[in-house]
């Protein structure tokens, strides 16, 4: 009974970035999903490996677009029964942000937002324009009108950022925080790893946060079971098992990995736990942070 509470899937003609010559990123080459990446292919992946729902985050279609990119995901699960929820994208540096969240409050399957916030020294890894956007009062203010709608913030930061995530979760006490790819330690030296721990343990301490274990190879660009086992026990320590998903960050990880090697290393990350706790980490927490239980998702309008 698993969850993936993070992946993607695209047609090629709607994401720029996919288009034209290949351009440095932060998870290295990808050419072998520069092409569609459709719903069907996503279920070939998850196979048999006991994944029962799943929710689509959003994939960086052109900005104005993220109505149609909702609305276009809906229609895929409407048609195939997958995804079941959606993490839309909206520009809170924009004056018209309540208008954007008013525009996808229309679909039924949104429950979060997405706007990426990383930034980093290495121009490589860095995709916010500036490092302290998190902590900018108008922002602020513009992510606190989520708790409106009922819809988590995907907090996606690295370490040197952590203080000013802190400040717009504290902040927004009646949104919930989902802190992308655990954080994103990309620096695995010691200061780095300590610099990591630190910034993750402050937004730990916040109990509207919550963690995603996901996007594990992004920097080290392979399936390491060792590096997702220390990553997931760092995180079970801080966030404890009812504050932890799992996700897949499929088909990015395709790059280096199939989906039952992947899902094999989480499980292996977990197994000292108890029936419970796993079941928390792979299924519960996803479920109530994106509130998958509406309705058993019998058809009707709150899902496929």
């Amino acid at each position: 009974m698993i969850i993936d509470a993070h992946h993607h899937i695209w047609r090629q003609a709607d994401l720029p970035w996919l288009l034209g010559p290949m351009q440095p990123r932060i998870f290295g080459p990808y050419e072998k999903i520069r092409r569609d990446y459709p719903v069907t292919e996503y279920l070939e992946d998850i196979g048999n490996h006991g994944v029962v729902r799943s929710v689509y985050v959003q994939a960086n279609w052109a900005p104005d677009q993220h109505v149609a990119e909702a609305d276009w995901v809906r229609s895929v699960a409407l048609e195939h029964g997958w995804p079941h929820a959606i993490v839309a994208f909206a520009d809170f540096t924009s004056p018209d942000s309540d208008a954007q969240l008013e525009a996808l409050a229309g679909n039924s399957l949104v429950r979060g937002i997405r706007q990426q916030l990383h930034w980093h020294e290495n121009p490589l890894y860095r995709f916010a324009a500036r490092p302290d956007l998190a902590a900018d009062r108008g922002f602020q203010h513009a992510v606190a009108r989520l708790a409106d709608h009922g819809w988590c913030f995907e907090l996606q930061v690295f370490a040197g950022q952590m203080r000013h995530a802190e400040a717009l979760v504290r902040t927004c006490p009646d949104v919930v925080f989902v802190l992308q790819h655990a954080g994103m330690p990309e620096d695995l030296s010691p200061e780095g790893r300590a610099a990591w721990l630190d910034g993750v343990a402050c937004l730990a301490r916040l109990p509207n946060t919550v963690c995603k274990l996901s996007g594990a190879g992004t920097f080290v660009r392979r399936n390491d079971p060792q590096l997702i086992a220390d990553v997931v026990g760092r995180s079970l320590e801080l966030f404890g098992p009812a504050r932890c998903m799992f996700g897949s960050n499929f088909p990015i990880e395709k790059l280096w990995t199939g989906y039952g090697e992947l899902i094999d290393a989480y499980q292996a990350a977990t197994s000292g736990l108890s029936g419970d706790e796993r079941h928390a980490i792979f299924h519960d927490t996803a479920a109530r942070v994106y509130r998958l239980d509406l309705d058993d998702m019998r058809g009707n309008d709150n899902g496929p």
